[in-house]
């Protein structure tokens, strides 16, 4: 086996880092990475310097891609949904150097997934075990101070222990599906108080006079994009936050991941006035960004959580993932779940401090999800199987 540094998507096959990643999420597919690299969204100039990892078989870029891993080197913590700066902080205070950090992650992206990409027919637990050594050779030969894994699978958070990494665990909120007929069938899952305050809300768009439009594959056109990407920009204005993503890039994803693509949009008359865009895997939906043009009572609902779930429900989908954070979504149906990160690093004085402050942020975050777990808006019946 080999391994390599690759600094850009482009110089692998797509075929072959596809046959890793699988159908589950569209965010580990070459498309979508290739996507923030070619477009300048991912770049040097950005922070975010491509390091992916790759395993061949015969030799360098030759014969079969055993293993791989979207591997950065940055200089920053933004866009991670993991919150270091504390860390680099510490750091400053005592004198040292934080940054350069490695991390592996898919950029910009709080959503959960495979990072130790592996061939399952050639021992996978050897090609992981590969990965997470070689991608701590590369973060001594390039003077990082660590490296971070992000948004781990509980498989892989395994793994990464395993071989010296400190675990931490934050919270989302996802909806999962037991099976719901309709919208009405999931509603009925409610206490009598919550499902009135769901159909409240919706009524409260239609009377608006809003109707929501589910667009997919080819039904998308340019003008949806223009249109999609003055709403992207105007929550980022609203929040005084950076726009990381361009409209070029949401355009080649419009190309390049047409089929994984559900964009929702909220039309009044003749006009758009809101709108979300969501990537589908194999079995799951993933929210991603949200914009309006004015102020609608409850359409962010809507147009967020309420039409995918209808989409979701139609399609016989498992899980739909709405984003990072948010306590709001407890009551509209999502549940809290845990998610993981791994980190490692080489100041021995740090990493230990650092472990134990990890060790008590667990303890919270567990005391979190289960007292959110008290106030889910389900039935006693329906409530006791989650």
């Amino acid at each position: 086996m080999y391994v390599n540094i690759v600094d850009s998507q482009e110089k692998i096959s797509a075929k072959d880092w596809n046959a890793l990643a699988g159908e589950r999420n569209p965010f580990l597919r070459h498309e979508f990475l290739a996507a923030l690299e070619t477009t300048g969204c991912v770049s040097s100039k950005t922070g975010w310097l491509p390091q992916h990892l790759v395993v061949y078989q015969e030799g360098p870029f030759q014969g079969r891609l055993l293993g791989a891993a979207p591997m950065y080197l940055k200089h920053h913590s933004y866009g991670e949904y993991v919150f270091d700066w504390a860390w680099a902080n510490a750091y400053a205070r005592a004198g040292e150097n934080y940054y350069p950090k490695l991390v592996v992650g898919v950029p910009f992206t709080p959503a959960t997934g495979p990072r130790l990409l592996a061939a399952p027919d050639v021992d996978p637990a050897t090609i992981k075990k590969v990965l997470i050594q070689a991608a701590w050779r590369h973060r001594q030969d390039t003077g990082a101070s660590s490296l971070h894994w992000l948004f781990v699978t509980g498989e892989d958070a395994q793994w990464l222990e395993k071989e010296s990494h400190l675990l931490r665990t934050g919270c989302q909120f996802h909806w999962t599906n037991p099976g719901y007929r309709d919208f009405n069938d999931f509603l009925s899952s409610f206490t009598a108080e919550k499902r009135k305050k769901i159909k409240r809300e919706r009524r409260h768009v239609q009377e608006a006079g809003i109707t929501m439009e589910t667009l997919t594959g080819a039904s998308i056109n340019s003008a949806h994009w223009d249109i999609f990407f003055e709403f992207y920009e105007s929550t980022i204005r609203a929040h005084n936050a950076y726009a990381y993503l361009s409209l070029e890039f949401f355009q080649r994803l419009g190309e390049t991941m047409r089929e994984d693509i559900v964009l929702v949009l909220a039309r009044q008359g003749h006009d758009y006035v809101a709108g979300a865009l969501n990537l589908r895997g194999a079995d799951t939906l993933y929210g991603r960004y949200w914009g309006c043009r004015g102020e609608f009572h409850s359409l962010h609902f809507e147009t967020c959580y309420y039409t995918a779930i209808e989409y979701c429900i139609a399609r016989q989908l498992r899980a739909f993932e709405a984003g990072a954070q948010g306590e709001h979504k407890l009551a509209r149906g999502f549940t809290p779940v845990v998610t993981r990160s791994a980190h490692r690093l080489s100041h021995s004085d740090f990493s230990r401090a650092i472990a134990d402050y990890l060790a008590r942020e667990r303890l919270d975050v567990n005391a979190y999800v289960n007292e959110l777990g008290e106030h889910i808006p389900f039935k006693k019946e329906t409530a006791a199987e989650y």
